[in-house]
C-alpha cells in the first residue's frame, strides 16, 4: 500500500512538473515571433526567462535586408514617464523611442535645409530668434551657430545628469518654463561656443523650433508628410509636452518595424524604395564626428557614433530606458531594442550585452 502511495506521488509529482514546463514554453512561445526558425531568437528567449535580460521588451535585427532575429517579450511599460502597466509587446506595438527622438529631428532638418527652409549650419543662432534681441547682448552667446545646437556643443549651462522625475533637470526645467525656448538660449555660458560636448535636450528643442519656423507647421505634422509617409509608416505618436509643443528631445512613440525603416533609410544613403528622402550629404554631414567624449563614442549631429572609423562603423540612437537604433553600415545590420528599465543608471548594459553576447557571437561566429 505505502509503495503504491508513493508511486502515485511521485506520477503526480513528475505530472506537475510536466505541466508547468509545458506552461513555460506555451508563455515563452507567446512571447517570441518565429524563435523555432531563428536561433537568434531562440538565445534571447532562453536568457530571458533566465532572467538574463530584466527589462527587454523588444529585439528586431536585420542583416542584409533579411530579418535574423525578432523576438518580444511582457514587460511593464511607460509613456513618456507614466506608467501603462504590463504589456505584451509585439510587431504592431507603437513604444517610447526616448532620446532615439533625437536622430529622427535630425533627418528632419536635413531634409528641410535641402528644402531651403532652415539655416545653415554656420550660420548664428541667436539671429534666427529676433523675439529674443535681448540676448544678444556682447557676451560669448551672440557666436554660437546652429551647428553648435545639433551639435550640442552650445558653451550654456545644461544639466541632465539629475534624473528625470526631478524638476531640477533642465529638460524638466525646460518643459516647466513659461517660454521653452528662452529658458533654453539664455542659461549661462560656461565654456566657448564650439569647444565643449554637453548632452542638451533643450538644443535638440531649439533644432526643432527653426525647422517648424521654417516649414510652418509644428514637426510632428513635418514629420509625417516628409519622412513617416514616405517610408510606409502610418502608425505614431509624437507626446506634446507644455504649450502643446511636440517634445523634440524624447517624445516619438513608434514600432520596431517602422524605426527599422528608419535605419534601413540610414543604411541606404538617404534612399528608400527608389526615392532620395534624406540628402545622402546631410548624413555625410550627420555623422562626421563634432565631439569625443570620455568613454571613448564620439557625437555627430544627433547621432551617436563608434570610437573609431571614418566613416563610423556605426551609428545610433540611444534612447532612456534601453531603447536602440543601430546601424551598421559596412556589415549592413540594423539593430531595434526597445527595453522598459527608465530611468535607471545602467539602462545601457542591456542593449550592450545583447550586441556583445548574442548579435557579434551569431553573425560573426569565430
Amino acid at each position: 500500500m505505502r509503495a503504491r502511495l508513493t508511486r502515485r506521488l511521485n506520477r503526480y509529482a513528475e505530472l506537475k512538473r510536466l505541466l508547468l514546463y509545458l506552461s513555460i514554453a506555451a508563455w515563452a512561445a507567446s512571447s517570441v515571433t518565429h524563435a523555432e526558425d531563428r536561433d537568434l531568437d531562440v538565445q534571447l528567449h532562453k536568457a530571458f526567462v533566465a532572467g538574463e535580460l530584466p527589462g527587454l521588451h523588444s529585439v528586431l535585427v536585420l542583416h542584409k535586408g533579411n530579418i535574423i532575429a525578432e523576438s518580444y517579450f511582457k514587460g511593464e511599460d511607460e509613456r513618456w514617464g507614466r506608467p501603462t502597466g504590463l504589456r505584451h509587446h509585439g510587431p504592431d506595438t507603437l513604444h517610447d523611442l526616448r532620446s532615439v527622438t533625437k536622430p529622427v529631428v535630425g533627418l528632419l532638418y536635413g531634409i528641410a535645409l535641402s528644402e531651403g527652409k532652415v539655416p545653415a549650419l554656420d550660420e548664428n543662432l541667436i539671429a534666427q530668434f529676433p523675439q529674443y534681441a535681448d540676448l544678444a547682448d556682447g557676451s560669448e552667446r551672440q557666436n554660437i551657430l546652429v551647428r553648435d545646437a545639433l551639435s550640442m556643443k552650445m558653451g550654456t549651462e545644461w544639466n541632465e545628469d539629475l534624473p528625470y522625475t526631478d524638476p531640477n533637470n533642465s529638460e524638466i526645467a525646460m518643459e516647466y518654463a513659461e517660454d521653452r525656448y528662452r529658458f533654453i538660449l539664455d542659461r549661462p555660458m560656461v565654456s566657448t561656443p564650439g569647444e565643449q560636448w554637453t548632452y542638451n535636450g533643450g538644443a535638440v528643442a531649439i533644432v526643432a523650433r527653426l525647422i517648424a519656423d521654417g516649414v510652418g507647421m509644428p514637426i510632428d505634422k513635418y514629420a509625417q508628410e516628409k519622412l513617416f509617409k514616405p517610408l510606409g509608416i502610418t502608425e505614431f505618436e509624437w507626446i506634446h509636452g507644455s504649450n502643446d509643443v511636440p517634445s523634440a528631445a524624447s517624445g516619438l512613440r513608434l514600432n520596431t518595424h517602422d524605426l527599422a525603416k528608419i535605419g534601413q533609410l540610414v543604411l541606404n544613403n538617404g534612399l528608400y524604395d527608389g526615392k532620395q528622402i534624406v540628402p545622402a550629404s546631410w548624413l555625410t554631414a550627420s555623422f562626421e564626428p563634432q565631439a569625443t567624449l570620455k568613454d571613448g563614442l564620439r557625437y555627430g549631429l544627433l547621432w551617436w557614433l563608434s570610437p573609431q572609423g571614418s566613416p563610423p562603423s556605426w551609428v545610433a540612437g540611444f534612447g532612456n530606458g534601453g531603447q536602440r537604433l543601430t546601424v551598421n553600415p559596412g556589415d549592413k545590420i540594423i539593430l531595434v531594442i526597445f527595453a522598459g528599465n527608465y530611468n535607471q543608471p545602467n539602462d545601457w548594459q542591456l542593449p550592450v550585452k545583447i550586441i556583445e553576447e548574442f548579435l557579434v557571437p551569431a553573425l560573426f561566429p569565430e
